[in-house]
């Protein structure tokens, strides 16, 4: 059996022109980086931006687990089978990181017969957007720091700085350090941080900006620390607004790929779903929107994360409204968090999947709870038997929910035909009537509460002293108004990962908030989340490669 990365390396790819042709793209309307790859100019959304919207499809999951659940392949199989179908439609995806590409998760661009390709491109630097991200959040920190060497106008209290470094890898040593150090001209010796580029705000504002004007707003908006009377200083007071959206001008530009079969993919943004809001850009969304009847795009990790952010942070902000949620499963991940090992889950296990189906329960009604239709999927493996499928259909079906098989993987497009067929009939029969889950007005406790309440099953909210009088000042400040970016653990409902199924009636633990002013959102960090992640003992790196003809190995 191919692996993914020999799947992908074989693959017939259309030149890009001839892939935008297929959505009324003309050449001129593009920016070529290569035969495979291209920007969208600006030119384009001038052009399309009165167009009536296609709807729009989200593909979320439940809690993953180490058995796999195949979101992003769903996403890429089910836009396959749609152009199969007939229908005109679009990708809209997040860019992976190398953190993690290196790290323990692999690449992001689907797997088997559904990928994006070039893969290796997507995976490794792409168009460059993330280390533009990562120089324009450096520069800002080197301008704070360079302000206060030069004498400190602005009065910035260097005990209060908020502004992190960040750098697009996993490399825990570099999460707490001392900058400064040598002689007097060497700086200003203070405690500094760095955060991986997925969490820094500027990927946020990005990935949330309409224009650029509206970026440069956003970047003006941005907090990078406190003075000694306790006043916000901002990046605009810095002077750093222009020379940050200088390097920030083409990463603006969606980028635009292609699946195995040709379905056109507009790649754009990335931040992570547990330290951050988790979605693909609203300008890429916004343009698959206006080019095809059907967009589909997806939100990272499982639904409690990235689907509740996707409703309460990007629909809000963007004015999108989704027409349907795809929330993808396989039985093998049930039956894991039903309690079976994960040598074990090629088994049939009924009574496992009966203990475990709970966490698919919750994550139907949280979707529920948006008024949005819910098709469910399962990944199929070799492993499961028609007794789960018929106990995991009526499961769903007793529920409200369309039920489909999926095996995108193995099929490609022929293997979503099932799954596209009932994401048709949902969005031809069913009306998405969406609401974000609380009102703008509601305070930043409030908010936390109801997330923490309604999504993740809390029975109470517990603040530390340092996040309770962080909450008092960012309300102080006026930004009680804004929506709340929640990080917390992809693998559990609640903030402890090593509670699977359902959780109940737990406390769930802010150790701190904070305001990220120019994203437009206060962000809470619950349990022990990091916001620089650590390599793992065994990283996938060990095993990368490239050979004398510039042929990548190890890559997945």
């Amino acid at each position: 059996m191919k692996t993914d990365i020999e799947i992908a390396q074989a693959a017939d790819m259309l030149p890009i022109r001839e892939v935008a042709a297929q959505y009324g793209i003309s050449e001129d309307e593009l920016e070529l980086y290569g035969k495979y790859k291209a920007k969208i100019a600006d030119e384009l959304w001038e052009r399309v931006k009165d167009r009536p919207d296609g709807k729009l499809v989200l593909v979320t999951a439940i809690n993953p687990t180490p058995a796999g659940e195949g979101k992003t392949t769903t996403s890429i199989g089910l836009a396959q089978a749609l152009t199969k179908a007939g229908k005109s439609a679009m990708l809209a995806l997040r860019e992976p990181s190398l953190g993690p590409c290196f790290g323990i998760k692999g690449g992001a661009a689907g797997g088997g017969y559904a990928q994006v390709v070039p893969m290796e491109d997507l995976n490794l630097h792409f168009t460059g957007d993330f280390h533009a991200i990562t120089t324009a959040n450096n520069l800002l920190a080197a301008l704070l720091d360079n302000h206060i060497q030069q004498g400190n106008a602005l009065g910035i209290d260097t005990r209060q700085i908020l502004w992190k470094r960040c750098l697009d890898m996993n490399d825990r040593a570099l999460r707490n350090i001392v900058v400064g150090l040598g002689a007097k001209a060497d700086g200003v010796v203070r405690e500094d941080h760095f955060v991986i580029t997925v969490a820094s705000e500027i990927m946020a504002i990005l990935c949330l900006a309409t224009d650029l004007d509206d970026l440069k707003e956003r970047l003006g908006r941005i907090i990078v620390a406190y003075n000694f009377a306790g006043e916000p200083v901002t990046a605009k007071q810095l002077n750093a607004v222009g020379s940050m959206a200088a390097l920030l001008k083409d990463a603006m530009k969606p980028n635009l790929i292609q699946t195995l079969e040709h379905t056109g993919v507009l790649v754009h943004g990335g931040p992570f779903a547990n330290i951050a809001h988790g979605c693909n850009s609203v300008m890429a969304t916004r343009t698959a929107l206006k080019l095809a009847d059907i967009a589909v795009t997806e939100a990272g990790f499982g639904a409690d994360l990235g689907a509740e952010k996707f409703f309460d942070i990007k629909c809000r902000k963007a004015g999108l409204k989704p027409d349907a949620v795809v929330l993808v499963a396989t039985v093998r991940a049930l039956k894991y968090n039903g309690g079976v090992k994960k040598e074990a889950l090629g088994e049939e296990n009924l009574e496992a999947l009966k203990a475990g189906i709970v966490n698919l329960e919750k994550h139907i009604e949280n979707i529920q709870k948006y008024r949005v239709p819910v098709v469910v999927t399962l990944n199929s493996f070799l492993s499961d038997t028609q007794a789960e499928y018929e106990f995991i259909r009526n499961f769903c079906e007793e529920r409200g929910c369309a039920f489909a098989l999926s095996k995108v993987w193995e099929q490609g497009g022929d293997g979503g035909m099932e799954l596209a067929a009932k994401v048709i009939e949902t969005l031809e029969t069913k009306e998405s009537r969406f609401a974000p889950l609380y009102p703008d007005e509601l305070g930043i406790a409030e908010k936390i509460e109801t997330v923490a309440k309604e999504i993740y099953g809390a029975g109470k909210v517990s603040y530390t002293p340092a996040a309770k009088k962080a909450l008092a000042k960012i309300t102080e400040m006026g930004f009680g108004s804004f929506p709340v970016c929640m990080a917390k653990t992809q693998y559990s409902l609640s903030d402890d990962q090593t509670k699977l199924g359902r959780p109940e009636g737990f406390d769930l633990m802010v150790r701190d908030v904070y305001v990220s002013a120019g994203a437009g959102f206060v962000v809470a960090l619950t349990g022990a989340i990091m916001t620089m992640p650590g390599l793992p003992k065994k990283p996938a790196a060990d095993s990368i490669d490239v050979d004398k003809d510039g042929k990548i190995t190890g890559l997945f």
